[in-house]
């Protein structure tokens, strides 16, 4: 089976549709997959609903896709610092699902361990347990938290061989593994695609078994903020 194709626009032919729900990795703007994203842009795929921790920012990973409108909804943590972002939630433009954190982890992992859904304390006593299933264990309140299976799953890693296993770099992991099993398809794109075999199997942080399609590009790796002070 044919994994490795030549850009992000070739692996994303024919899996994109108007109001899919993607699964994009990435932590701020660690570990994004910046040029799949930049392909979807250019697709002008539209009403679309992405589950990831945040949002990018105004000009750089999604942050391009809210800028042109072809986000619906965001299933995420933190809004950071994507004044975009803000802008749309508050003037009612864009549909916002607010997670914790570790809740939009185990979501992910569970729609893609084949688990419908999971109880879970965070949350409750919030907002987020609005319109949730309460149950008690051991004296305890819970809440249902639903398993997400995403029609598309995006991720961003460091090497992979082209059976499709991948993989990360240290920080750059983040979301990338939960994002990846929770897709029907993932496409992920890396620096590096080695022979199959070359890649020590106690390595491999996601198996070729999750991957469908695989490209190889440069990335910009922007740094989301940069701190300084003054010399004494």
């Amino acid at each position: 089976m044919k994994k490795v194709y030549s850009s992000a626009a070739a692996a994303l032919d024919g899996v994109l549709k108007d109001g899919m729900l993607i699964a994009a990795g990435g932590f701020g703007l660690c570990g994004i997959p910046e040029l799949l994203i930049k392909a979807i842009h250019e697709a002008g795929t539209k009403d679309l609903t992405i589950a990831s921790n945040n949002c990018g920012v105004d000009d750089f990973g999604l942050g391009i896709l809210l800028s042109s409108r072809q986000i619906r909804k965001m299933m995420s943590s933190y809004v950071g610092e994507n004044a975009e972002f803000m802008r749309q939630y508050l003037s009612g433009e864009l549909e916002l699902e607010f997670n914790p954190q570790g809740t939009l982890a185990e979501r992910m992992r569970a729609g893609g361990a084949g688990i419908p859904g999971f109880y879970t304390r965070t949350g409750v006593g919030t907002v987020i347990a609005e319109g949730k299933e309460h149950k008690d264990f051991d004296g305890e309140t819970c809440i249902l938290e639903r398993g997400i299976v995403a029609d598309l799953a995006i991720v961003k890693g460091w090497k992979a061989d082209e059976s499709g296993n991948v993989v990360f770099r240290k920080t750059a992991r983040n979301f990338n593994v939960p994002a990846a099993k929770c897709g029907r398809i993932c496409v992920c794109e890396v620096e590096e695609i080695v022979p199959t075999g070359s890649l020590d199997p106690d390595h491999i942080h996601l198996p070729g078994i999750y991957v469908h399609r695989l490209i190889q590009g440069e990335h910009e790796k922007r740094i989301e903020q940069r701190t300084t002070r003054k010399e004494a």
